[in-house]
C-alpha cells in the first residue's frame, strides 16, 4: 500500500511540475548537467518536514561507489554482483581476485522497477572491492559506462544493447590502479574522453559513435582518480587533466599538450574534480594539500599563485580534500578536508576562514570523513557518509544549517566505521541516491 501510495505522488508531482521542460532538469552525468555541481531546479523544499521528505520508492540493487544518473525518465546506476559463496575480504585495502559481475541498470523514474540490466563477468582485483566507482555518463540516446576493472561499455539507452564497448587492461596492456578505474568519462562533441593507463595513454578519446579510438596522450606512472573536465581560458577551450605527477592542460580535439604544472599527489590519491572560478583552477588533495593556478587570459598558459608546501594528513594548512570536489563561489573555496573540516578559504591567497565539524562528524576529526557538496539557489544540499542530507548556507561568514534528514543507511565499512561514499543525483526535484543494498528516489519538491 505505501508502495502505491508514493507511485500515484510521484506521478502527481509529474503532471504537476513536469508538464514545463524549463522547470525540470536532468542528471545525465558526473556533477549534474553542466558537470558544475550546481542543482538549478526552482520550487525546492526550503525546509525538511519533521519527519524528513517522503522517500517515494527503493529498489534493491547490488554494492558500488558510483552515483546514479537520471534522464528522460530513467534512472542509470552501476554495482557489483559477487559470485555465489564469494564474500569480499574483512580488510578493504586487500587486494586478490575476488570473483563476480558489474552491472549497468536501468530503472523506472516513476516507480524504480528495473527496465533492463546489463551485466559482465568482471573478476575484482582492487583494493575496496565493493563496487564501481563511475557514474554513468548519458547522452544523445547512449549511456557511457566505465567499470572498476577497465570495462568500458556504450550502450543503447531504452533497451541496453551494448553498441561498442574496450577494455582497458587488454587494449592498452595496463593493470589495474590500486583504486581501480575511477574517472568519470566526458562528452565533447562527437568524442568521449576517459581517464585511463599507460605509456602514452593516460587519457584516451573514441569516437562516442563508434568507439574507434581518436587520439590518446600523456605518460604517468599510474593515473590517479580525478575526473577530466574542460575549461574555457586564453581563447581556446582546455581539458584538464590531473594526474599523481603533474596538472594537464590539452586540446580536448587533438591531445596536444598546451601546458603542465608539477603536483605529486603521494599514494596515487588524485581523486577530488579540478574545479575554475573566473580564471583560477583550483585542485586539492589528501596528503598534499591544494594548488591555485591562474590560467592566462590571452593564451593557453597558467601559473601557480599559491600552493601546499607542507605534506600531512593531519597539520594541514589550506585544504586536503580525499573525494570531496569542492565548491568555487564569489572568491571562495568550500570544501571538507582531511579529517571531516568543512571549511572556507580565500581562493586568492588559500588563507582559512572558518572550518566545522558539524556537517560530516557532528564533532571529533575522523580520518577520509566526507560530505559531497551541491549548490541550489541561495544555499547548498550536503550528502553525508552517514546517510544524511543536510540543506545550509555556506558564506564567508560561517557554517548555518537550516535543516537535517537522515535518509540512507551507511553500509559500506573504512577506517573502522560504517560509510555512505555514493554521490546523490538531483533531477526533477528529487533526490536519487544508494548504498550497498538499494536506491531510493525523494521527494525534494516545495509543497
Amino acid at each position: 500500500m505505501l508502495r502505491n501510495r508514493n507511485v500515484w505522488l510521484a506521478l502527481f508531482h509529474a503532471l504537476i511540475f513536469g508538464g514545463c521542460a524549463a522547470c525540470a532538469d536532468d542528471w545525465p552525468q558526473w556533477l549534474g548537467p553542466q558537470r558544475d555541481a550546481v542543482w538549478r531546479e526552482t520550487a525546492i523544499v526550503e525546509k525538511f518536514p519533521t519527519n524528513g521528505p517522503p522517500v517515494l520508492w527503493r529498489a534493491n540493487i547490488g554494492a558500488g561507489y558510483a552515483g546514479p544518473a537520471v534522464a528522460k525518465g530513467c534512472v542509470y546506476v552501476a554495482d557489483r554482483q559477487l559470485a555465489e559463496g564469494v564474500k569480499n575480504p574483512s580488510d578493504p585495502f586487500q587486494r586478490g581476485k575476488i570473483q563476480g559481475s558489474e552491472r549497468v541498470v536501468c530503472l523506472n523514474e516513476i516507480d524504480g522497477k528495473i527496465l533492463w540490466k546489463h551485466e559482465y563477468d568482471c573478476p575484482y582485483t582492487v583494493s575496496y572491492p565493493a563496487g564501481p566507482r563511475v557514474t554513468p555518463l548519458v547522452s544523445d540516446g547512449k549511456i557511457y559506462s566505465l567499470g572498476a576493472e577497465g570495462n568500458l561499455f556504450c550502450l543503447e539507452a531504452r533497451k541496453g544493447q551494448v553498441l561498442w564497448s574496450h577494455d582497458f587492461k587488454k587494449d592498452l596492456g595496463v593493470q589495474t590502479p590500486l583504486w581501480g578505474f575511477s574517472g568519470h568519462p566526458i562528452i565533447d562533441g562527437k568524442q568521449v574522453i576517459c581517464l585511463a593507463a599507460g605509456e602514452g595513454s593516460t587519457v584516451i578519446a573514441y569516437d562516442k559513435d563508434s568507439g574507434k579510438e581518436l587520439w590518446r596522450a600523456l605518460t604517468a606512472k599510474e593515473p590517479g582518480y580525478s575526473s577530466p573536465m574542460i575549461f574555457e581560458a586564453g581563447g581556446k577551450r582546455q581539458l584538464i587533466v590531473w594526474h599523481p605527477e603533474a596538472v594537464n592542460s590539452l586540446d580536448p580535439e587533438t591531445g596536444k599538450v598546451y601546458w603542465t604544472e608539477p603536483f605529486k599527489a603521494r599514494s596515487g590519491m588524485t581523486i577530488s574534480t579540478p574545479r575554475k572560478m573566473a580564471d583560477l583552477v583550483f585542485f586539492s588533495c589528501f596528503y598534499n594539500g591544494s594548488l591555485a593556478m591562474r590560467m592566462d587570459p590571452d593564451q593557453p598558459k597558467a601559473k601557480p599563485i599559491w600552493r601546499t608546501e607542507k605534506m600531512s594528513e593531519k597539520e594541514t594548512t589550506h585544504l586536503n580534500a580525499v573525494m570531496c570536489t569542492p565548491f568555487l563561489e564569489d572568491g571562495y573555496i568550500y570544501g571538507v578536508c582531511s579529517y571531516g573540516q568543512l571549511r572556507c578559504l580565500k581562493a586568492d591567497s588559500g588563507e582559512r576562514v572558518w572550518e566545522t565539524f558539524q556537517a560530516t562528524t557532528s564533532g571529533d576529526p575522523v580520518r577520509w570523513a566526507n560530505a559531497f557538496i551541491v549548490k541550489n539557489g541561495a544555499r547548498f544540499f550536503l550528502f553525508n557518509e552517514k546517510g544524511d542530507l543536510i540543506i545550509a548556507k555556506l558564506t564567508p561568514k560561517g557554517y548555518e544549517e537550516i535543516s537535517r534528514a537522515h535518509l540512507l543507511e551507511p553500509t559500506n565499512t573504512a577506517a573502522g566505521r560504517d560509510v555512505l561514499w555514493s554521490h546523490p543525483a538531483f533531477a526533477d526535484r528529487h533526490m536519487y541516491a544508494r548504498n550497498d543494498k538499494e536506491l531510493i528516489c525523494v521527494d525534494l519538491a516545495a509543497r
